[in-house]
């Protein structure tokens, strides 16, 4: 919000409709109408000295001109190597310097990023891979208990025996390329660090590719599941992502001088749009404290390097608090940030605020189809307001509530919530279908999420329609982990759904009906999941049934399931 604008003047321009749960977005600061290297260069060119990129795992540290140098290596070494601008290439890490490089040079050279979540296993990968048609995927050698270049050969054994960026694969058709991080050499692929080679030598004049692109083009292809199950790729726009993060960080009032500790997942739009973008958007320094969300590395991060805003789900920020020797850290330097991803209760906020110095934190909502973010608190809301809502609506998006007629509904009364402009994505990836089922005919996407607008525009969701569940911020849609557990040889029926927990804000149960005569325990259903679906959406809670409960009708009624387990457990 611009600093000219009074709090009268926000609470004028953000205020309902006519007395009806419709929003608009403010619009006195005009959207960027360039890609994400025109905006990348200009950032260098305005803050070249200054620290853009810290990454503490491997004792990194760039000037945005040393951190533009590199990109522009892996670059004009991915052009080399024959890609071309329309082509689809995965990044399948947790967050390493190798992820941020290839961020910032696929935008440099119109090579659209599919961000491929790092808990995945060996179905999903397959199936994100064809879906999209990648020609290339950066990997990471493993992380954690994730063998990523095991699954990678268990699905495409050709590797083997292939020449580098020559693969033909049955299962992969489309994949030529395959990048590993690290030092080893595997066959059939090449090293990160030979394509910056290729870079160095490659006579590709970059300036001339970049030129060729525009701000409405695909430049990222983020997977969400859905209630019919199959993942989904939201596709999203240089336009789309570049503005959002803009105006996310234009919220925290972010300048140069701001540097991010940056713990959330940058398979994410809340790690690669609202952080990595955001910081470029205004010359921001960019922390990354470890691989994967570890407390007292994060704490040690923002003291050391003197962090001014952080980000995290509300999970990540009970860890910290509750972190051994959490005193000792100063982290006097924090300023701001953004909680997100779930519900955030009142003494968790009121923590943050006074033990972590946050006192402008801010609560944001979102979802990746609108590149995400289209609600967050100012940096002056009243604490109340920045826990019972997700704030008000961001500038240049427009919100409403309606019924099941599609009507607006009064302030005050619930509906599903529905959002338009700059930030709806262009589509969901080769499924014309599903994606006319979110975006209607006039523009607006629906949400699935019922919501809440008062008379001061502050917007309280108050449920999900499609029964997502949020398990410590990260989103189960339980229609596909159900259709996975149909292919178990014992299952004849299974219905997934959330349960309170108090760590997690949720977990996954799963009420199944064994076929006749077929026999299987809580233990073998997980054992089945593990390797094949992430580890978060692996059922916490099976339950063995003889029937479901079912409407006159036929439709499972979850509700009901989740109140039976809900008193088993003692959770409410």
């Amino acid at each position: 919000m611009p600093e000219t604008q009074t709090r009268t003047q926000i609470d004028q321009t953000l205020s309902p409709i006519g007395g009806l749960s419709h929003v608009r977005g403010e619009t006195s600061r005009a959207l960027i109408e360039r890609t994400i290297a025109q905006v990348f260069a200009d950032t260098v060119a305005r803050h070249g000295d200054r620290e853009a990129l810290v990454c503490r795992d491997a004792g990194v540290r760039y000037t945005w001109r040393e951190f533009a140098g590199q990109v522009d290596l892996l670059a004009a070494g991915l052009a080399a190597l024959g890609l071309e601008k329309g082509d689809r290439i995965g990044i399948w890490s947790p967050n390493r310097l190798e992820w941020v490089l290839t961020q910032f040079a696929t935008a440099r050279v119109g090579l659209i990023l599919v961000n491929i979540n790092p808990a995945y296993r060996l179905s999903e990968l397959e199936y994100v891979l064809n879906k999209v048609g990648c020609k290339a995927l950066v990997s990471a050698a493993s992380f954690k208990t994730s063998d990523y270049l095991g699954m990678l050969q268990t699905l495409a054994p050709e590797l083997a025996d292939c020449a580098p960026n020559a693969l033909q694969s049955g299962r992969l058709p489309h994949l030529r390329l395959v990048v590993r991080m690290g030092d080893e050499v595997s066959p059939g692929m090449l090293n990160f660090a030979d394509v910056l080679e290729h870079g160095r030598k490659a006579p590709i004049d970059l300036d001339e590719i970049t030129a060729t692109l525009t701000a409405n083009e695909p430049i990222n292809i983020q997977f969400t599941s859905g209630t019919t199950g199959a993942p989904k790729g939201a596709t999203l726009t240089h336009r789309n992502i570049l503005n959002n993060a803009d105006n996310t960080v234009g919220r925290m009032n972010f300048t140069e001088q701001d540097r991010l500790c940056i713990p959330v997942p940058l398979y994410h739009c809340f790690g690669m749009v609202m952080g990595t973008l955001g910081c470029m958007t205004r010359g921001a320094a960019m922390i990354f404290p470890s691989e994967g969300f570890e407390p007292v590395a994060t704490l040690q991060a923002v003291a050391d390097e003197r962090c001014t805003g952080l980000y995290g789900v509300p999970t990540m920020f009970v860890a910290m608090l509750d972190a051994p020797g959490f005193d000792r850290f100063d982290l006097s330097s924090l300023r701001t940030g953004i909680m997100a991803g779930a519900p955030c209760p009142i003494e968790v906020m009121k923590r943050v605020v006074s033990a972590m110095h946050m006192n402008e934190v801010t609560i944001a909502y979102g979802m990746t189809e609108t590149s995400p973010v289209s609600f967050q608190s100012h940096t002056d809301d009243p604490l109340d307001k920045r826990v019972a809502t997700v704030g008000r609506v961001h500038p240049h998006v427009e919100v409403k509530v309606v019924n099941e007629h599609d009507e607006i509904v009064p302030i005050g009364e619930t509906g599903e919530l529905l959002t338009r402009g700059y930030s709806v994505m262009l589509k969901y990836w080769d499924d014309p279908e599903r994606t006319a089922e979110s975006i209607d005919a006039e523009g607006w996407m629906h949400t699935g999420d019922q919501a809440v607008i008062d008379a001061q525009g502050y917007c309280a969701i108050v449920g999900r329609i499609k029964d997502m569940v949020i398990r410590g911020g990260e989103n189960i849609y339980p229609r596909e982990v159900e259709e996975f557990l149909y292919r178990h040889p014992a299952v004849q029926a299974v219905q997934c759904f959330g349960v309170p927990d108090k760590k997690y804000g949720e977990e996954l149960c799963a009420w199944i009906i064994l076929k006749p005569g077929a026999k299987a325990d809580e233990q073998q259903i997980r054992e089945f999941c593990k390797g094949q679906i992430a580890h978060y959406k692996i059922p916490r809670y099976v339950r063995f049934v003889d029937d479901l409960p079912m409407t006159v009708t036929g439709k499972p009624q979850k509700f009901l399931m989740r109140e039976a387990m809900a008193g088993e457990l003692g959770t409410g």
